[in-house]
């Protein structure tokens, strides 16, 4: 089949094919991590225009795989190649690899140093899970796959069930880009079927594996990660309620603004974003009530991604409503197919304290859920109570001091268990830029330490090898004295002061 035929239908990929594309994947590693940073950058950004170039026909099946609208499909096309070319740009920079050159001293000051030069190395071929709900941003070339790439990591994609044919015919346009540009073959490859993804994990040829999905999923995938003979990093984003706490001076200063964007925030996306807020903190005394139900009933139903997403969204949407101490504010009810309205549920803290465990679990879906505290003091404990989450959301008064400074415990304790902590917004919406932190802390992800979004994401394929006392002659560029590669480093000369040495 030519790479500009649509795919019709995508067949499992067969044992024999899986190994091919491993052994493909295992050849190309050494080659691909090879290549000066500015070579892979002028291939990421080949597979940008690659994108933009096929963007009418991957949006239309994207369009009839996902039901998604034409605009927003647009919009996160070209979010993802903005993220190839972001990854390009760290690429031409070089401070990605953290190059630290310690040279030889024999006067330092705990005995004799050695000549010690620090690179960060690519980690090897990485198994990419490409996750329903964004079928672009975080499918096949995702800030997963991007980030792999750019780290110099030949990547296998596991497609998503969802939309089988976008990911086989994207998987043709970047293996074809990245072919004409001139990289290894082997270096980009999609699989498909459930079976094959876990073959895949267990394969001593796979360094490392990353995931955007449910606890459950990603929990099993992690589990098959840790117990291989020689485990490897498993990069998992799982489940996420993401709170949002609202002091009394914000529903005094803006409390129908608030209402407004709480609803639109939690039913963005028929409220399939791994961000979408599941819990609304609000005074016991808030009278935004009518506000919030006018509000949620003006948003119509719509599609839900799969038929696997939508019958987990009715079991949660169910179990919360059945649960003790929960009144219905608006109830979309159970999913008609895969169309589904928005429901709102409200409760107090005593409840959520007492029933957590029938509440908190995530319901990725258009549901969301109220809870009623009567005074600031109780929100640090009812934020220990919850799981860590992606993000975390506080809105406040930032003209009075004395409501700003009574946020400040809350704030503290949810700096420990969120990856983002935002101020009088919303957290469905996560900029692809250098500062941005997308994970936080176990159920959010499997690796607290890193981020899935923004350019810090390459850290993860990347593992440091220190050359001690290395004939220059065997010196990768990153480390020779004359710096062919003209990349940033930290140097630390024989015999420089140091207040730690003295």
């Amino acid at each position: 089949m030519s790479s500009s035929e649509v795919i019709d239908s995508v067949p499992e990929t067969t044992d024999d094919e899986l190994n091919r594309i491993l052994s493909g994947a295992a050849e190309a590693a050494g080659p691909f991590g090879a290549l000066p940073p500015k070579t892979r950058a002028a291939h990421l950004v080949a597979v940008a225009d690659a994108l933009h170039a096929h963007d009418d026909e991957l949006v239309e099946l994207a369009i009839a795989e996902s039901g998604l609208p034409d605009a927003r499909l647009r919009g996160e096309l070209n979010r993802t190649a903005v993220q190839l070319r972001l990854f390009a740009e760290v690429l031409a920079r070089g401070a990605y690899l953290d190059v630290v050159l310690d040279a030889a001293d024999p006067d330092f000051a705990i005995g004799p140093r050695p000549d010690l030069r620090r690179v960060k190395l690519p980690i090897g071929p990485v198994l990419v899970y490409a996750a329903s709900n964004f079928p672009f941003a975080f499918s096949v070339i995702g800030g997963d796959s991007a980030s792999a790439l750019a780290a110099g990591c030949p990547v296998v994609l596991k497609s998503h069930p969802g939309h089988p044919r976008l990911s086989a015919r994207t998987g043709q346009v970047v293996a074809d880009a990245l072919r004409t540009a001139g990289a290894p073959d082997g270096v980009f490859a999609v699989i498909h079927g459930d079976r094959q993804g876990v073959d895949a994990l267990r394969d001593e040829r796979i360094a490392a594996a990353a995931f955007t999905g449910s606890v459950a999923g990603g929990r099993a995938l992690f589990d098959i990660a840790a117990a291989r003979p020689r485990p490897i990093p498993f990069f998992g984003e799982l489940g996420s309620n993401n709170p949002v706490f609202v002091t009394p001076g914000a529903v005094r200063a803006r409390g129908a603004e608030i209402a407004r964007g709480y609803v639109e925030s939690f039913t963005l996306g028929v409220g399939q974003f791994c961000t979408k807020p599941g819990l609304l903190f609000l005074p016991a005394d808030h009278g935004l009530e009518d506000a919030l139900v006018e509000a949620v009933r003006a948003v119509p139903g719509a599609r839900m991604l799969t038929e696997k997403v939508s019958r987990g969204y009715g079991s949660r949407h169910d179990a919360i409503l059945a649960a003790a101490g929960v009144r219905t504010l608006v109830d979309g009810g159970d999913p008609d197919g895969l169309a589904a309205a928005p429901t709102l549920a409200a409760t107090d803290s005593g409840t959520l304290l007492d029933r957590g465990a029938d509440l908190l679990d995530e319901a990725f879906g258009p549901l969301s859920i109220v809870v009623g505290y009567d005074k600031v003091d109780e929100l640090p404990v009812l934020a220990a109570a919850l799981e860590p989450s992606l993000t975390a959301t506080v809105h406040l008064d930032a003209d009075d001091p004395a409501d700003t400074e009574s946020a400040r415990p809350l704030v503290t304790r949810l700096a420990e268990q969120a990856g983002r902590v935002l101020f009088n917004g919303w957290p469905t919406g996560v900029a692809v830029t250098p500062a941005m932190h997308h994970g936080g802390p176990y159920p959010s992800t499997t690796a607290p330490l890193h981020t899935s979004v923004g350019s810090r994401a390459i850290d993860r394929f990347l593992r440091p090898v220190v050359f001690q006392n290395a004939p220059a002659a065997l010196l990768p560029d990153a480390l020779r004295d004359d710096n062919p590669l003209g990349l940033p480093r930290e140097t630390n000369p024989a015999g420089e002061s140091r207040t730690w040495g003295s």
